[in-house]
């Protein structure tokens, strides 16, 4: 493992930088609400159900017919109906990923109880994606041009593949009329969604931000594509053993679709109408890799900067993390760099590790607004989850993953890791509000 005390990765405090603020201050950065759609199920507490009990959310996908060998995928479940959210016409215009978005937007604002808040400009949205509905629709739109020709394309087809297609919904159908803005950064998307939001609040230029990420690629087209990379598991005999954050036997990581999002507002409003407050964003910190557009350096050193600058901007050493809530997408090189860097940042012993993807594959766009939610809950109710399939520690990642059973250490701090291709790096530490 790479010296503890690495000098080129070193990131000084910077004695000019805002000091963390304290909780329930104006500059603080209050969870009030969260929602999520996945394989898990609809809805945060299926979400919470499925972690805690260890269970893997992946099933068979496709058919024979399809283009590459990957039959695997953690798809939402036939239980998500976008009606329940939207209308007849507004499900017409709307992309699959957006309609997934919506759904877990909705549950995150409905539970902040925003629906009578004041202002509606100082409530800002941040939505990451990765591709949004853009593949699946063009190609759609593609094949009808090709086979029925011009006159029968939807003439809302450009609407529908816009990546912001997404905030804009969510902004006319909540009346909210500050800034909306869509990140794209691969599979750090919403996890620098994330970031931005609480900086925004932080700041002073919102009081109120609807932050998260949705993503759906489970498509033959998006399937094969990372397959030919040699990026997905093949393990199409057994979907449920296929997604194995750090096992040995570990073989790539599993394509999932799915949204989460998190309502975020300033602590102070927060408190002041007792609001339900199940954590604080406290930290957040972004690099690049400057390395490879697909590769990371093997001893994780854009991932060292992201976690430093994180914990730095939280005001709080590596000692005061209780968990990590991993990228871990169960391919070889990603796993092995991202616990060099957790030991170059956190010493020869990190903290316990929990790997979500495990549970839920891999959100792409959506992942890290997910896992953010994941790393809440278990921050807020002290219990880290147990990471699924994981029962062949790979002497060449030696990390205390945790498995079997949930670990219960109490209330405590989380930070949770999001890289990508493109060399993207994001990580956000989030502080447990005791229930």
């Amino acid at each position: 493992m790479p010296s503890t005390d690495s000098p080129s990765y070193s990131t000084p405090r910077d004695e000019n930088s805002l000091p963390a603020p304290e909780p329930g201050s104006p500059t603080s950065v209050a969870i009030v609400g969260l929602g999520s759609v996945t394989s898990a199920g609809v809805g945060v507490e299926a979400l919470w159900e499925a972690c805690l009990a260890g269970t893997s959310a992946v099933s068979a996908f496709g058919s024979d017919d399809d283009p590459g060998p990957v039959r695997i995928a953690a798809l939402v479940p036939d239980s998500f109906n976008p009606k329940d959210y939207l209308t007849h016409p507004e499900t017409r215009r709307s992309s699959r990923v957006t309609q997934l978005g919506f759904g877990a937007a909705h549950e995150a604002f409905t539970a902040a109880g925003w629906e009578d808040q004041p202002m509606p400009q100082r409530t800002q949205v941040v939505v990451g994606t990765g591709l949004g509905g853009l593949l699946i629709e063009a190609e759609e739109q593609m094949r009808i041009l090709q086979t029925k020709g011009y006159m029968r394309m939807n003439p809302l087809a450009v609407p529908i593949m816009m990546p912001n297609s997404l905030g804009a919904l969510i902004s006319l159908k909540f009346g909210l009329t500050g800034a909306t803005s869509t990140v794209s950064v691969a599979c750090a998307s919403s996890t620098v969604s994330l970031g931005d939001a609480a900086r925004l609040i932080r700041s002073g230029e919102a009081d109120r931000v609807l932050t998260g990420g949705t993503e759906s690629l489970v498509h033959p087209t998006a399937v094969a594509a990372f397959s030919r990379m040699g990026a997905l598991s093949q393990r199409n005999d057994d979907p449920a053993q296929a997604s194995r954050p750090f096992d040995a036997g570990r073989d790539g990581f599993v394509m999932g679709e799915g949204a989460g999002f998190l309502a975020l507002e300033r602590g102070d409003l927060a408190r002041e109408r007792n609001a339900d407050i199940l954590g604080w964003v406290t930290g957040f910190g972004a690099s690049s890799d400057a390395h490879h557009l697909v590769i990371p350096p093997e001893d994780g050193a854009g991932a060292v900067l992201a976690m430093r600058l994180a914990l730095d901007a939280a005001g709080i050493e590596p000692q005061e993390v209780g968990h990590i809530s991993a990228h871990g997408t169960s391919t070889e090189i990603n796993d092995r760099a991202e616990a060099r860097a957790l030991h170059t940042v956190f010493g020869s012993k990190p903290p316990p590790v929990y790997g979500p993807k495990g549970v839920v594959g891999h959100l792409i766009g959506a992942a890290g607004a997910v896992e953010a939610i994941i790393a809440t809950l278990a921050a807020t109710h002290g219990l880290v989850p147990p990471t699924p399939n994981y029962s062949d520690p790979d002497p060449e990642v030696p990390l205390d993953v945790v498995a079997g059973e949930p670990r219960k250490i109490g209330p405590h701090i989380a930070l949770s890791n999001s890289f990508a291709f493109g060399g993207h790096n994001a990580s956000v530490v989030i502080v447990g509000e005791s229930p």
